[in-house]
């Protein structure tokens, strides 16, 4: 399904154009074509991705038959999630996935370019907005060390889990008050605000990511008798592949 480019991107300056065109599109989608988007994807059609051009156009469609595809995939399936979460909570998440593979696609065709040239073409990347960004109305983060205090907030989510629960399934709870600071920046994977103490968080055993209760239905009690938990997300594309 994805366009090639003829010529092909070389120069950090022809893969950082065709990014911004690809992302433009996608934009696009998940904004001003919102609601033409949201009809296309439909969950009863079978595993949709999520593509956008280089000519700024944007595409809901069928995976690539090929093997390998000519340009790495997007994320199969995310129509499969739509009627299962809020609106706003599976755009969201559409978003991220969808920022995933933008980089996927820039590096694919950035294999050949040396260090300092992958650096400069990450550098007008990432002074970008992400689209998770754009959807949501969130501000990127200035002068945060993300990639050190992500790390840190996911080894001490994981610390926190091994003491509370033995069962499979992770929970977050109250008992985190003390540790609120050290994974203050684990975000929830349908609305995608931080952590907080004071809500009961439970996290995907397939996919790893967190969610608020309240976003993904799920109460204390309830996840209390259930031994391996499955997100929506991985829920609806397990369940139809």
């Amino acid at each position: 399904m994805a366009s090639s480019v003829s010529p092909r991107p070389r120069t950090v300056e022809e893969i950082f154009k065709d990014f911004t065109a690809r992302r433009s599109a996608l934009i696009r989608a998940l904004t001003y074509d919102v609601d033409e988007f949201y009809a296309q994807c439909d969950p009863e059609k079978e595993n949709l991705c999520f593509y956008g051009h280089p000519d700024e156009t944007w595409e809901v469609g069928l995976p690539a038959e090929e093997v390998p595809p000519e340009l790495p995939e997007p994320a199969l399936g995310i129509n499969f999630a739509r009627d299962g979460m809020k609106r706003k909570d599976w755009l969201s998440l559409v978003a991220v996935h969808t920022d995933s593979w933008l980089l996927s696609v820039a590096f694919y065709f950035g294999a050949r370019l040396n260090r300092n040239e992958r650096k400069r073409l990450f550098s007008l990347i990432n002074d970008l907005p992400t689209l998770f960004e754009v959807v949501t109305g969130r501000k990127p983060a200035k002068d945060k060390p993300s990639l050190d205090s992500g790390s840190k907030s996911r080894n001490s989510a994981k610390r926190s889990n091994d003491r509370q629960i033995k069962s499979n399934t992770k929970l977050v709870d109250e008992s985190y008050g003390d540790d609120e600071d050290e994974h203050s920046d684990t975000l929830c994977g349908s609305c995608g605000t931080n952590y907080s103490a004071d809500e009961f968080w439970i996290g995907c055993d397939i996919c790893e990511r967190w969610f608020h209760g309240k976003c993904v239905k799920i109460t204390p009690a309830k996840a209390e008798s259930i031994k391996e938990y499955k997100c929506p997300y991985c829920s609806a594309k397990r369940g139809r592949q």
